[in-house]
């Protein structure tokens, strides 16, 4: 794009106006200047058609019918904040000058104006548009070449490198994102991953575990309330989803969520904003959403245990991440990964030949956690920096448990038989102490409570 529009290259021109005659008048200019025109006739109008014409520049009249100037404005922030957006007024003032400028507008222009100064306001606009998309480019490139910004997930198994490579390909997009697998597979690594890759790296990740929290607190956690919406609410608190604007919201456990929740949800996503629980005033949110589930979803749907139209929405971009029995290539590696991460910047720790036999020819039916948890284990009984196979727990030293290998099992079974088995095994592993074996399994108290409930094992 050069000073100004050229037809190899033409700067795209929103404009708008109640007036058809300034709006024919303007396109002539505008079009004379090899620039795209489109019109809209009136803010109403506009409105509607900045998310699919996506202009380069608004150059829209303030006092209008059915929609002002202001609200254009605010609709082109929305779709994209670097929209150059300039206000035309005849009747100007400094205070309606500030508040538009304050609210995102590139120029505040006063009627009548020479078309030179209209022009010459336009160019640099454009020109300004295009610095900042070239910077958000280079962002991106530089992301894309120097992973250092997001911590790369451990893995050198064909099953897990081709998970890695459509995160990285999906990362820079805003496309919805829903990571399954078995628990302890890493979906909350992966997330954070796409994170760091995405335009949203500068903004906060922000996680929450859908089976951890009770409907009524889950609620107000994701969209806030307002006080006195119920016992305890003495103030105003904001829900995570708005305190997520710019950033990634990653929702886990998506599966444990209540039949209402997911209305709700679904109306957050749908409309991009929230009301607080208590409160009728919608709030806007801006935020890309990664859920991750550890069920099988389409057969909720079957069950009526989860809503289809959210699944569909949730699930524009689906990332299956395998089980670690179907990458053992990786094991070594996360061993090594994780046994740097506790020696520190203290004396390393060595695996020996015994020990990694015994993690390579183990089932893992906790998968990555319940590998690091192992080796956390292993460490703290270990013999100076040495870890040998009599450091790991004894459910890894013996065979794989036999609810998991049944003959009476199918050959492929679901993850919640597998999950099923697993807790099963670990609480008798554990003696039935509930407290020690949520901490095996890495999960809360309260969700192996629901899971007990769920799988009908609370008296085992």
């Amino acid at each position: 794009m050069t000073e100004t529009a050229t037809a190899a290259d033409p700067v795209r021109i929103l404009l708008v106006d109640d007036e058809q005659g300034i709006l024919d008048s303007l396109a002539i200019l505008f079009r004379g200047e090899g620039y795209e025109v489109l019109t809209a006739c009136g803010g109403k109008q506009a409105m509607e058609s900045i998310a699919t014409e996506r202009p380069d520049i608004i150059l829209t009249d303030i006092r209008m019918p059915g929609a002002t100037g202001l609200e254009v404005l605010a609709r082109a922030r929305e779709v994209d904040p670097e929209i150059a957006v300039i206000l035309m007024t005849a009747q100007a003032s400094l205070q309606s000058a500030v508040r538009a400028v304050n609210e995102g507008a590139y120029y505040y222009l006063q009627k009548p104006f020479a078309n030179d100064e209209l022009l010459a306001i336009c160019r640099r606009a454009a020109e300004a548009r295009r610095l900042k998309v070239e910077n958000r480019a280079l962002k991106r490139e530089i992301r894309r070449r120097d992973r250092g910004s997001a911590e790369r997930p451990v893995g050198r198994s064909r099953a897990f490198l081709e998970v890695l490579k459509l995160a990285e390909t999906v990362a820079p997009t805003e496309s919805t994102v829903l990571l399954s697998g078995e628990s302890g597979t890493g979906k909350e690594v992966v997330a954070r991953y796409i994170h760091g890759l995405s335009e949203r790296c500068d903004g906060g990740f922000y996680s929450i575990n859908c089976g951890a929290l009770p409907e009524s607190l889950l609620e107000s956690e994701l969209f806030g309330h307002v006080k006195g919406a119920f016992t305890g609410a003495v103030r105003d608190k904001q829900g995570l989803l708005a305190a997520a604007a710019g950033g990634t919201f990653f929702l886990d456990e998506i599966g444990e969520m209540s039949p209402a929740t997911q209305v709700k949800l679904l109306r957050a996503l749908q409309e991009r904003e929230v009301v607080p629980v208590g409160s009728t005033e919608p709030v806007p949110i801006d935020v890309r959403i990664i859920a991750a589930t550890n069920r099988d979803l389409e057969e909720e749907i079957r069950r009526g245990q989860f809503r289809s139209d959210l699944y569909y929405r949730l699930n524009v971009i689906a990332l299956h991440l395998p089980p670690l029995r179907e990458r053992r290539d990786d094991i070594p590696l996360l061993a090594d990964h994780f046994l740097g991460r506790l020696a520190g910047d203290g004396e390393p720790y060595e695996l020996t030949e015994d020990a990694r036999e015994v993690l390579a020819e183990y089932d893992w039916p906790g998968n990555v956690r319940e590998l690091e948890n192992a080796l956390e284990r292993a460490a703290v009984v270990a013999r100076e920096r040495t870890i040998r196979a009599d450091d790991l727990p004894e459910r890894v030293r013996e065979a794989p448990p036999p609810a998991l290998v049944s003959d009476h099992l199918p050959p492929n079974p679901p993850m919640e038989v597998i999950e099923r088995a697993y807790i099963q095994w670990v609480l008798q592993a554990e003696g039935g102490n509930k407290t020690r074996a949520a901490e095996v399994l890495g999960i809360d108290p309260s969700t192996l409570y629901r899971k007990l409930n769920r799988y009908g094992l609370n008296e085992s």
